[in-house]
């Protein structure tokens, strides 16, 4: 046994729980494994290799360029969303990727199913009675707690996201764009640990007066 490369490993290992304790990784092998793979990017991505942005000449943060970059992405979206649903019986966006997370996850709580959708309660609970009325899903009492409402999509539900289904998948290939397989697999890690980076915060429900400051206090950043 290389008994060298047994120490190495637990070094690496050691360093990753260290510097994982925000959970941005998973504590299992993937998340290592992530942790790796983005680590050795950031190593091997020197100034030199560094993309232009809008503004960067003058001093602007890529922090700056990501959060108005993610920004606009969304706001094209919706606009291939708003054309995927015309003509449809859905009023929003919201409404088909409300059905599509009942279809593939199954029946779940209301609020399960907001924090899934990333909304908050009162905008969730608006679409989830639109849903109701148009007969796409289907509330009944919790087992647990006759307190608790749980959601699950109804047979014209499914019928009306078929209906509409080449549509969306048409507007989602489009919003990858020009990327090719490669690029989107490096995306989508990317995405993923912001996700799994902002996803705990908002779910702990801060008060917005508070979110800054708190996020700032319990996370190394630096103040500009």
């Amino acid at each position: 046994m290389n008994f060298s490369l047994v120490k190495d490993v637990v070094g690496l290992l050691e360093q990753f729980e260290s510097e994982n304790k925000n959970s941005q990784y998973s504590s299992d092998v993937d998340g290592f494994k992530s942790w790796i793979y983005n680590k050795e990017s950031m190593t091997n991505n020197d100034e030199a290799d560094a993309p232009y942005w809008e503004g960067k000449e003058s001093g602007r943060s890529p922090e700056s360029a990501i959060s108005t970059l993610l920004v606009h992405l969304n706001r094209y979206a919706k606009t291939y969303s708003k054309s995927a649903i015309s003509g449809s019986d859905f009023a929003t966006q919201e409404d088909f990727i409300y059905l599509i997370n009942l279809k593939a996850f199954g029946e779940m709580t209301k609020m399960e199913l907001i924090k899934k959708n990333i909304q908050d309660k009162p905008v969730g609970m608006l679409i989830i009675t639109r849903l109701i009325k148009q007969g796409w899903v289907h509330q009944t009492d919790s087992n647990d707690d006759k307190r608790t409402k749980l959601i699950k999509i109804t047979e014209q539900g499914i019928e009306a996201l078929e209906n509409q289904m080449k549509k969306i998948r048409s507007a989602t290939n489009i919003v990858s764009g020009n990327l090719n397989y490669s690029e989107k697999m490096d995306l989508i890690r990317i995405l993923n640990k912001l996700d799994k980076f902002h996803y705990p915060i908002f779910n702990r429900n801060i008060d917005s007066k508070d979110l800054i400051s708190t996020v700032y206090q319990e996370y190394s950043f630096e103040k500009n």
